[in-house]
């Protein structure tokens, strides 16, 4: 298979060395200060760049008629542009906010134990993301992802960020610390006891992981697909 890389900062990096352990080959960079190679020579793109030049990346790779995996989160005001823009032009297109095989795991859990605890109001849910210092965006797309799937089967109807001042929303709290990968933890506390659900990440190499399986997975495909799809979660 070979790679067009949308964003070549650690992540990028990263990608490349997992790409070229699976026998893949990066053959375009394409970032601020780098531009690298044709896109027309590789097979897919992955962009895993900024939150502001996500759009353009993707838009980009999809112009150059290759199925695009995006990692990259904060950007998701314009997702719905970018679905159309897909559509349009028959492409695919594959976001996931944590490629982790284990996050979607996680994720999976989160959504069953949601539903499970739906029935039991007197636990309180807390929301907590630990991540290194460089992340833009807070919470974490994962965090955001997490608490949607809660508040979908709870009485929460939104969520604040390091406060707890609205009983109708679920409170997310994030820690920014050194070069910390990835830490999410969802807890359910009551009078009596706490449930826990905790996710942590050793280093970027899941991730990056993750986003070379999705891309395998995409090759041949049209359309607008998640990781459910490529885990066969759904």
């Amino acid at each position: 298979m070979k790679i067009a890389l949308l964003g070549y900062g650690k992540m990028g990096k990263t990608i490349e060395s997992v790409a070229q352990e699976r026998q893949h080959q990066v053959v375009a960079y394409w970032d601020k200060d780098l531009q690298q190679g044709n896109l027309n020579d590789a097979d897919v793109a992955i962009n895993f760049s900024t939150p502001d030049a996500a759009v353009v990346n993707i838009k980009t790779g999809l112009d150059a008629q290759l199925p695009v995996i995006c990692g990259t989160t904060g950007w998701l005001g314009a997702e719905k542009e970018i679905h159309d823009y897909c559509s349009e032009r028959q492409g695919a297109f594959l976001y996931a906010s944590n490629f982790s095989i284990g996050v979607n795991l996680f994720f999976k859990l989160n959504k069953q134990l949601a539903q499970w605890m739906q029935a039991h109001e007197d636990y309180k849910v807390h929301l907590e993301e630990t991540h290194h210092t460089q992340k833009l965006d807070a919470p974490s797309g994962t965090a955001l992802q997490l608490a949607e799937d809660i508040i979908a089967h709870s009485a929460y109807n939104s969520w604040e960020l390091n406060t707890k001042t609205n009983p109708q929303a679920l409170p997310i709290s994030v820690h920014r610390e050194g070069e910390v990968p990835g830490i999410h933890e969802i807890q359910y506390s009551s009078t009596s006891d706490k449930i826990s659900l905790r996710h942590e990440a050793f280093s970027r190499k899941g991730f990056a992981l993750g986003a070379i399986i999705a891309a395998e997975w995409i090759i041949g495909k049209k359309g607008i697909f998640n990781m459910e799809d490529v885990l066969k979660l759904s």
